[in-house]
C-alpha cells in the first residue's frame, strides 16, 4: 500500500487536469521522478505567478504535453521542492494532506503541512 503524510492509504488529487508524475491522478513517484512530484496542492493564483517567475510556467497550456495550463482552484501534484520554495516565500498553496505521499515528510514537517490543509 502507498501512503500518504498521514500514514493512511494515498488517496487521488486530481485527475481534471489529470496530475501525478505518472498521469495517473495520484501524488506518488518513482525511478526518474527527479522532481519528487509528491504535494497535492490547490493551486492559487500568487503561486501560479511565483512559479512562472521562478522558472516553471503551469498557467500556460503545453499542448504537445497534454497540459491544459492550471488556473486558481485547480489541484495539481507538485514538486516538494518547489512547494517548500513557495512556502518560504510565503505564496504556498493549500495542501490536501491525504493525497500528500509519506516521502514529502523527509522533506516537510507533518506540523507545517497541516498549517495548509485543505482536508
Amino acid at each position: 500500500m502507498v501512503t500518504n503524510v498521514l500514514g493512511s492509504a494515498l488517496k487521488s488529487c486530481c485527475t481534471n487536469p489529470m496530475t501525478g508524475y505518472f498521469r495517473d491522478g495520484y501524488c506518488r513517484t518513482g525511478q526518474g521522478d527527479h522532481g519528487l512530484h509528491t504535494v497535492c496542492v490547490k493551486v492559487s493564483e500568487s503561486f501560479l505567478q511565483f512559479s512562472k517567475a521562478s522558472g516553471n510556467d503551469l498557467s500556460t497550456p503545453r499542448p504537445e504535453f497534454d497540459f491544459p495550463g492550471l488556473k486558481d482552484g485547480d489541484m495539481w501534484c507538485l514538486c516538494v521542492r518547489r512547494w517548500m520554495e513557495a512556502h518560504e516565500a510565503n505564496v504556498a498553496p493549500q495542501v490536501f494532506l491525504e493525497g500528500c505521499h509519506i516521502s514529502v515528510l523527509e522533506f516537510v514537517d507533518r506540523d507545517v503541512l497541516k498549517e495548509y490543509s485543505i482536508g
